[in-house]
């Protein structure tokens, strides 16, 4: 039997090693399996779900998001992953999905944001269906794993993948952990999806990403006429997204 879900649980930024303390999963299920470990691509190579849900360490994957997350896959058959929201119950807030940005390259939805396709997921929480996985491929570990999330995502769009964020698809955590993205990263990704006109502005406004990007840009060029060949990513799509 195929499972339905297989959920991968991180917990670092910055290297590709195991977790830094052993996991228990909080509950088990026939229809789900449990990965964890740093190494995205190592852990994908095992996953054989339907859909898969990358969650950092912090985050509280329980049966009711897993039961909103099932509604989400069969109300949206249009829809190729995920970008849930984060409820903070320290402080009453929520964490969501990104936007395109000219300036910032990417931006968090408001909370009152409603239904909508979004560019990248917040790195806490992301859920992709496997169909677009065997599209998409391998992830970039040449960038943190904050940046690998948000580079997929954008890798997904040319592979004719589509992102949904639902304000009702919503997990939960005490206290988020720090990810955000470093600009040179950011910058990696956006101009491996975009090019680098398309990302004038955010390259202004990030001008110390320019030389790292200088630097890596044979490496990048390869990349990104990868990430682009035979692209389904139109033009009034991608405006939408902003």
């Amino acid at each position: 039997m195929i499972r339905q879900f297989d959920v991968v649980v991180w917990d670092s930024c910055t290297d590709s090693v195991g977790l830094d303390e052993p996991f228990t999963p909080p509950f088990t299920d026939s229809a789900l399996g449990w990965f964890y470990g740093n190494d995205l691509n190592k852990i994908l190579e095992k996953c054989e779900a339907e859909w898969i849900v990358f969650a950092h360490r912090s985050v509280n994957i329980d049966r009711q998001f897993l039961n909103d997350l099932a509604d989400c896959t069969s109300g949206f058959p249009m829809v190729d992953a995920f970008a849930p929201r984060i409820k903070v119950k320290e402080k009453h807030a929520f964490l969501s999905g990104f936007r395109l940005d000219a300036r910032e390259g990417i931006a968090m939805l408001d909370e009152n944001a409603k239904m909508r396709y979004v560019a990248a997921p917040h790195p806490l929480l992301a859920a992709f269906s496997r169909r677009i996985v065997q599209r998409t491929g391998a992830f970039d570990n040449s960038l943190c794993t904050t940046a690998q999330l948000a580079d997929y995502a954008l890798r997904m769009l040319h592979a004719g993948g589509k992102m949904f964020s639902v304000p009702y698809l919503v997990a939960s955590t005490q206290e988020p952990a720090d990810v955000a993205c470093p600009a040179n990263d950011l910058a990696f990704a956006l101009v491996k999806a975009f090019g680098y006109w398309k990302n004038r502005k955010f390259l202004l406004h990030h001008a110390g990403a320019l030389r790292p990007l200088w630097k890596r840009n044979k490496e990048l060029e390869e990349k990104r006429d990868k990430a682009i060949l035979l692209s389904k990513l139109n033009k009034d799509f991608l405006a939408g997204l902003y």
